[in-house]
Order: C-alpha cells, then structure tokens, then sequence
C-alpha cells in the first residue's frame, strides 16, 4: 500500500459519507431513531458505531507515532463501541464531517515509513493487537464501507432512494 492509496481511500471515504449524510439529512426524529432490526437497530444505532470504531482506530494511530492531528481537542473525548451517541441527527451531521476531517489530517501526516511500521494497540476486550499498519488503515476504511452498507438498506426500509457508495465518485 502507498500513500496515493490511502489519500484516494480517505476521500472516497469522506464523499461517500457527505452523500450519505445529504439522504440522512431527510430524516424525521422518529426515522433517524426507528429500529428496523438490524444488528445497530437503527439508523443512529449504526452511524453510531461507524462514528465511534473511526474515532477509536485514529486514537489507536497515536501509538504508532506522534500525530499532530491526534491532538484535537475531540480526542479527549472517550468512548465505549457499546454507545449509542446522537439523540438528534443534526448532532451527528456536525460531528461526522469533522472526523472525516480529522481522518484526512492523519492520512496527510502518513509517511512512507509509516507505512513500514506494525502498529500496536489493545481491542475493546484488552487483548494485545498488533498489524502492519497498512492493514489497520484499511480495516478502517473497509469497517466503516461494511456499516454505511447497512445504513443504505435502512434508508431503503424507511423510503429514501440512496446510490452513494461508488468508488468513483471519489476520482
């Protein structure tokens, strides 16, 4: 993997989620919080833990090296994968673009022997963890695909056309 990639990953990411969040954006209180019985139950529910697993995958970049973007105030924030953040969806429509933010800030900072390096971290059970660090960029990107996934058949139970998960529209 190269850095061409990762950039080409991080902005894909972030056109896929502001699609994404222009069909969410149509939402109703009671929609955006209905469970429609999936794993996450709704559509909070599973925003919810795309927002969270990124969060927590850039705070696990920090133990690769130093990364000025990791010093954000928002890292201060702490969370556990079992939370459900976002009571209203116009909270979770300011927060998100401003990680995807973040993620871009990190994969700028990303060097070559960055992506050298094994990055080790403890998963949400404490287990002890350790990867190429490639391979972690790419389950971040790769988690977060899986989830939005979910959110389009969910958009689709509640009426909402939505077509925003093509790599090229990143190109």
């Amino acid at each position: 993997m190269n850095k061409e990639t990762i950039t080409l990953l991080a902005k894909y990411n972030q056109v896929v989620n502001q699609k994404m969040n222009a069909v969410i954006q149509t939402l109703n209180d009671e929609e955006w919080n209905r469970d429609l019985g999936g794993y996450f139950k709704s559509v909070r529910g599973a925003a919810s833990h795309i927002y969270i697993t990124d969060f927590t995958y850039l705070k696990r970049f920090g133990n690769l090296r130093e990364f000025t973007t990791l010093r954000d105030p928002l890292f201060g924030e702490t969370y556990a994968f079992k939370d459900l953040l976002f009571p209203s969806k116009d909270e979770y429509l300011v927060k998100q673009p401003a990680l995807d933010n973040l993620i871009n800030g990190i994969i700028n900072e990303i060097t070559g022997d960055d992506l050298q390096g094994r990055l080790k971290y403890s998963d949400s059970t404490g287990k002890s963890i350790e990867f190429m660090f490639p391979a972690v960029i790419m389950q971040l990107f790769n988690h977060a695909t899986h989830h939005r996934g979910a959110i389009s058949l969910y958009l689709e139970l509640l009426g909402r056309d939505n077509d925003y998960s093509s790599f090229f529209a990143a190109l």
